[in-house]
């Protein structure tokens, strides 16, 4: 900007006879002014970028907060059906035991009722002692299991009355922290405004890509991706899983159609939030045949991840993200995520970037 004031303080001054003092004093103003604007400009794109870097840090903190807690919470859930399932099995156990001591006792009131002491007839007393010792056993045995499934019914109402509290506990926390999230999301989604001048081309692009490839490696190839590079820190360093889970099917094993897995298969819980794995671009986040919603990231060295099944996509194209920024979440219908990671055109074992959970 100064060089532009110099050039034009240069050519007014070779031009000095054509305009006079005021009109040079006009167009000196006009720079100044124009410089100014430009620092108002500058300073603005800087405090924009600083609160987008912020939100983005927020996010990352809210989302890992909000999927502890839908992970702790669907544990503590999963508990409560377990001692459920335990106590009705124990119920059905006390009626059938309500059934044997009613035999035994009717046993001892039948004998009781008929007794057969003669002497003269040491075989039928025999019997008869046999008939009333083992009725009486099986009384006390029986009575001895039910007191245990009693205790054992008491101490399993205990335990889920502490876990239901524990759920209820929580579910105000979860709340809030999936309010502030969900608040994080718009605040962001309202930043992202210039990308979405570049959303329609790009769209309508990658729809032509995504009609063409007919696998999702292909489509992966088709994104393109970072740069490769010999610096192998990225492949170095252990990353999270995208989304919460248990890994299924491994890079290498053969899924139910009898195809080599080239990723893995997580299952996770119904509507989990997915996180970026790394920092990184978004290159797709639309729907797959065969694999729904999807988002494709490209990261250093190299590096595609493509992550399935999403239920709804929170990024757009060519979106910026950060390791752990929430990008979906998960179908309710079919939560099980096949995660794949490329570098280049190959397939790479998920194992080298990714920690089981």
């Amino acid at each position: 900007m100064r060089f532009l004031r110099f050039v034009f303080i240069a050519l007014f001054a070779f031009s000095a006879p054509s305009y006079g003092a005021s009109e040079l004093s006009k167009i000196n103003a006009q720079i100044k002014q124009t410089e100014q604007q430009n620092k108002k400009l500058e300073q603005q794109v800087k405090t924009s970028e600083r609160e987008v870097s912020k939100t983005k840090k927020q996010l990352v903190k809210a989302a890992d907060k909000v999927s502890s807690l839908e992970e702790q919470r669907s544990l503590v859930a999963k508990k409560i059906d377990e001692l459920d399932a335990k106590r009705d099995k124990i119920t059905r156990e006390m009626e059938r035991n309500r059934g044997r001591v009613a035999d035994a006792a009717a046993s001892i009131l039948f004998v009781a009722s008929h007794p057969s002491f003669d002497t003269d007839d040491m075989r039928e007393y025999v019997l008869t002692s046999a008939v009333l010792s083992g009725a009486a056993d099986r009384l006390d045995e029986d009575i001895r299991r039910a007191e245990a499934q009693i205790a054992e019914l008491n101490e399993i109402r205990n335990q889920r009355a502490i876990e239901k509290e524990k759920l209820d506990r929580t579910a105000k926390k979860y709340a809030q922290e999936k309010k502030d999230l969900d608040k994080l999301l718009k605040t962001r989604s309202a930043q992202n405004e210039k990308l979405k001048n570049q959303h329609s081309a790009l769209q309508k692009k990658l729809r032509e890509l995504s009609a063409r490839a007919k696998s999702i490696s292909e489509l992966s190839a088709g994104v393109g991706s970072s740069q490769m590079s010999g610096d192998a820190r990225f492949s170095r360093r252990k990353l999270n899983l995208p989304v919460r889970g248990r890994v299924v099917v491994r890079f290498g094993e053969k899924t139910a159609l009898g195809l080599k897995s080239d990723g893995w298969r997580v299952r996770t819980r119904g509507d989990a939030l997915v996180m970026a794995p790394a920092d990184g671009v978004v290159k797709f986040a639309d729907s797959f045949r065969g694999f729904g919603k999807v988002v494709i990231m490209s990261h250093k060295n190299g590096y595609n991840t493509v992550m399935t099944n999403l239920g709804n996509i929170d990024v757009m194209l060519e979106q910026e993200v950060l390791a752990g920024e929430p990008i979906g979440r998960m179908n309710p219908d079919k939560p099980e995520m096949y995660l794949e990671v490329r570098r280049g055109n190959s397939a790479v074992d998920p194992a080298r970037l990714f920690k089981e959970e």
